[in-house]
Protein backbone atom coordinates (compact mmCIF):
# COMPACT_ATOMS: atom_id res chain seq x y z
CA UNK A 1 0.00 0.00 0.00
CA UNK A 2 3.22 2.48 -0.11
CA UNK A 3 2.04 3.98 -3.48
CA UNK A 4 -1.62 4.34 -2.40
CA UNK A 5 -0.25 6.08 0.80
CA UNK A 6 1.92 8.52 -1.36
CA UNK A 7 -2.26 9.37 -3.20
CA UNK A 8 -3.72 9.87 0.30
CA UNK A 9 -3.27 13.68 0.15
CA UNK A 10 -5.26 13.65 -3.76
CA UNK A 11 -7.86 11.92 -2.11
CA UNK A 12 -8.14 14.35 1.03
CA UNK A 13 -8.73 17.03 -1.63
CA UNK A 14 -12.10 15.47 -2.99
CA UNK A 15 -13.41 15.21 0.07
CA UNK A 16 -12.91 11.48 0.60
CA UNK A 17 -12.16 8.95 3.36
CA UNK A 18 -9.85 6.11 2.69
CA UNK A 19 -10.14 3.03 4.90
CA UNK A 20 -9.20 -0.41 4.27
CA UNK A 21 -11.06 -3.24 5.58
CA UNK A 22 -9.47 -6.97 6.41
CA UNK A 23 -12.09 -10.01 7.13
CA UNK A 24 -8.53 -10.47 9.54
CA UNK A 25 -9.10 -9.63 13.68
CA UNK A 26 -8.00 -6.21 15.10
CA UNK A 27 -5.02 -7.53 16.30
CA UNK A 28 -3.38 -8.94 12.89
CA UNK A 29 -4.58 -6.04 11.30
CA UNK A 30 -2.71 -3.96 13.72
CA UNK A 31 0.44 -6.58 13.47
CA UNK A 32 0.29 -6.04 9.67
CA UNK A 33 -0.42 -2.24 9.57
CA UNK A 34 3.37 -2.19 12.14
CA UNK A 35 4.62 -4.14 9.53
CA UNK A 36 4.38 -1.86 7.25
CA UNK A 37 5.71 1.01 9.18
CA UNK A 38 1.93 2.52 9.91
CA UNK A 39 -0.86 3.17 7.51
CA UNK A 40 -2.05 6.99 6.90
CA UNK A 41 -5.72 5.54 6.81
CA UNK A 42 -7.66 3.58 9.34
CA UNK A 43 -7.79 0.01 8.68
CA UNK A 44 -11.12 -1.91 9.63
CA UNK A 45 -12.06 -5.32 10.75
CA UNK A 46 -14.57 -7.54 9.20
CA UNK A 47 -14.11 -10.51 11.87
CA UNK A 48 -16.60 -10.70 13.01
CA UNK A 49 -19.44 -12.07 12.12
CA UNK A 50 -16.49 -13.44 10.00
CA UNK A 51 -16.95 -11.44 6.82
CA UNK A 52 -20.17 -9.63 7.00
CA UNK A 53 -18.95 -6.54 5.91
CA UNK A 54 -17.48 -8.38 2.51
CA UNK A 55 -20.48 -10.64 1.96
CA UNK A 56 -22.41 -7.63 1.58
CA UNK A 57 -20.40 -6.03 -0.83
CA UNK A 58 -20.41 -8.91 -2.94
CA UNK A 59 -16.19 -9.67 -2.28
CA UNK A 60 -16.04 -12.75 0.27
CA UNK A 61 -14.67 -15.61 -1.14
CA UNK A 62 -16.15 -19.06 -0.95
CA UNK A 63 -13.39 -20.16 1.66
CA UNK A 64 -13.63 -16.99 3.97
CA UNK A 65 -11.30 -14.76 2.63
CA UNK A 66 -12.10 -11.37 0.71
CA UNK A 67 -11.23 -10.73 -2.70
CA UNK A 68 -8.52 -7.62 -3.02
CA UNK A 69 -11.23 -4.67 -4.32
CA UNK A 70 -11.53 -0.95 -3.79
CA UNK A 71 -14.98 0.06 -3.10
CA UNK A 72 -16.30 3.85 -3.55
CA UNK A 73 -19.27 4.34 -1.61
CA UNK A 74 -21.23 8.10 -1.90
CA UNK A 75 -22.04 10.02 1.09
CA UNK A 76 -25.76 8.77 0.78
CA UNK A 77 -24.32 5.13 1.43
CA UNK A 78 -24.64 3.88 -2.42
CA UNK A 79 -22.26 2.32 -4.17
CA UNK A 80 -20.80 4.30 -7.15
CA UNK A 81 -17.56 1.97 -8.09
CA UNK A 82 -15.99 -1.64 -7.32
CA UNK A 83 -12.85 -2.37 -8.45
CA UNK A 84 -12.00 -6.53 -7.46
CA UNK A 85 -7.93 -7.14 -8.31
CA UNK A 86 -5.68 -9.91 -7.75
CA UNK A 87 -3.41 -10.26 -4.62
CA UNK A 88 0.07 -8.78 -6.36
CA UNK A 89 -2.09 -5.81 -8.56
CA UNK A 90 -2.63 -2.44 -6.90
CA UNK A 91 -5.65 -1.08 -8.31
CA UNK A 92 -4.83 1.97 -10.89
CA UNK A 93 -4.78 4.84 -8.60
CA UNK A 94 -5.34 7.04 -11.27
CA UNK A 95 -8.64 5.54 -12.18
CA UNK A 96 -9.99 5.63 -9.04
CA UNK A 97 -8.94 9.64 -8.41
CA UNK A 98 -11.10 9.69 -11.73
CA UNK A 99 -14.38 7.91 -9.83
CA UNK A 100 -13.99 9.69 -7.07
CA UNK A 101 -14.25 13.10 -9.19
CA UNK A 102 -17.06 11.96 -10.27
CA UNK A 103 -18.92 12.58 -7.22
CA UNK A 104 -17.81 16.09 -6.29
Amino acid sequence: MPSLQAHLPRFEGIDAQVVGISVDSTYANAGWARSLGGLGFPLLSDFYPHGRVAQLYGVLRPQGSAERAMIIVDKGGIIRYIDVHQIGEPPDEEEVLDELAKLN
